[in-house]
């Protein structure tokens, strides 16, 4: 979704931005970055030059991204997503910031993590197929038999334990990677005297760069205590987030303070993409049961939501009876 939104966004501005528009800051004949030097990662590179060709391919790649979002065939989608968004964000060396890097930092690892389990075209084709294979096992019970090998064991189940642990690394990795970036910053923010001071939520929200909205950003600075205990807490709950995961009640505070945080980030400065992901990425740390009674929440909210079948003049005839009858019965 990150990458869908950073496209979107930058559509019109695409050749200016990225294109041959660009062409002034020297990108186009001597990049910056390394990555158009290689060949797996200039596609876009190659063809920056040709407005309608490069179009195409953005154009491409928001295809790519709104399948991912689906989760639909992802393990497969995933890889070349991630050499072409590489490619198409290095265009600008300029252009990107430390969102970008996160970003492509968490695709590498969600290369190797399931991440269609729940809510995705990949989990419904699952349970379907799951369905008709307990189908096939009632079948086999009478005679009819499935695919198994010398043992018994369903014909590909053995090897199943091998994509888990590259699941279960990868979660891992994503974890330690979120913490390394919070208590990174946490303490580098805590090492600047307008932090300790408690004014540095100030500074950048009245900036033209970062005041994206400034009657919003006047409102939240007004009132110094206020901006003093935003400073300090976004120092305290970086640095603290990695030891709140340890318990339940504190995991849940350092997920909401976490969520504020980037929030604000989004709303206030203007970078909603690189709070989006963050944001998706520390949802690693919310529990399967929580996520599912979300599911059933929304489930029925949707239901009750849903417009009600309006029934026919004779099925309205028979309920009138029907409840004249129930009220003489009880008189």
């Amino acid at each position: 979704m990150t990458g869908l939104g950073l496209i979107l966004t930058n559509f019109n501005a695409r050749h200016y931005a990225f294109g041959v528009g660009n062409a002034w800051s020297g990108e186009i004949a001597d990049p910056k970055s390394d990555f158009p030097n290689i060949w797996l990662f200039s596609l876009f590179h190659q063809v920056v030059t040709v407005p309608p060709l490069f179009t195409a391919m953005m154009i491409g790649l928001a295809v790519l991204a709104i399948v991912i979002t689906l989760g639909w065939h992802t393990r497969i989608v995933l890889p070349f997503y991630l050499i072409l968004w590489v490619s198409f964000i290095e265009l600008n060396d300029g252009a990107g910031d430390q969102g970008d890097n996160a970003y492509r930092m968490f695709m590498i690892a969600l290369l190797f993590a399931d991440t269609t389990r729940r809510w995705s075209l990949d989990a419904r084709r699952r349970t379907r197929r799951s369905r008709r294979a307990h189908v096939v096992d009632h079948a086999a019970i009478d005679g009819v038999g499935t695919d198994s090998d010398s043992r018994g064991t369903p014909v590909g189940s053995q090897w199943r334990w091998v994509l888990i642990t590259a699941n279960n690394l990868a979660i891992v990795v994503l974890a330690f990677q979120v913490c390394a970036i919070y208590m990174s910053g946490g303490l580098y923010k805590a090492g600047g005297a307008a932090w300790q001071h408690g004014f540095a939520v100030y500074n950048p929200l009245q900036t033209q760069q970062f005041g994206t909205w400034p009657v919003l950003s006047d409102l939240v600075t007004a009132w110094g205590p206020m901006v003093v205990v935003i400073s300090w807490a976004s120092v305290l709950f970086q640095c603290a987030f990695p030891f709140m995961l340890f318990n339940r009640w504190t995991r849940t505070a350092g997920l909401l303070g976490i969520l504020s945080f980037h929030l604000g980030i989004a709303l206030l400065m203007g970078l909603p993409w690189f709070s989006l992901t963050m944001i998706a990425v520390d949802a690693i740390f919310i529990r399967d049961r929580s996520f599912a009674a979300l599911s059933v929440c929304l489930r029925g909210w949707w239901r009750s939501t849903a417009p009600r079948p309006v029934p026919s003049t004779r099925e309205a005839d028979l309920l009138e009876r029907a409840e004249i009858l129930a009220q003489s019965g009880t008189t």
